[in-house]
């Protein structure tokens, strides 16, 4: 964690240094920059997956479900990250627009959990 704050903090300086003399840039340095924490972001996927895969055999739930909660852990990433290069460019319309598709899907992709969820509450409390 260190190390990704270090490259964060010298990213910035870095870009708040050029953004006097050349603001494209310390705009081009930003977005580098956040491609890159990404990429040590997306290397802990394999701890996160071995994790999940654990919890999968524990629990007797239907994989599919699993597979939804990745594409919805996913979704809420992939948004955010690019939203917030969007705000970082000075395009906060196109962010939040983003922002909402990713909602948006978001509600979509957990339809089936929700309705398998109600259905067993109702399946409870019927009995």
């Amino acid at each position: 964690m260190i190390r990704i704050a270090c490259i964060g903090l010298m990213a910035v300086f870095l870009a708040l240094k050029l953004k006097s003399v050349q603001p494209e840039y310390a705009l081009l340095t930003g977005i580098a920059s956040c491609v890159v924490l990404f990429g040590f972001s997306v290397t802990k996927l394999e701890v996160i997956f071995s994790g999940i895969d654990t919890i999968r055999q524990y629990l007797s739930v239907n994989s599919a479900y699993i597979g939804i909660i990745l594409k919805v852990i996913g979704i809420a990433y992939v948004s955010e990250f690019s939203a917030n290069l969007c705000k970082d460019a000075g395009y906060g319309g196109i962010a939040s627009q983003i922002e909402m598709f990713g909602k948006l899907s978001i509600l979509v992709m957990s339809l089936p959990i929700l309705t398998t969820l109600l259905t067993t509450i109702q399946e409870f409390m019927g009995e």
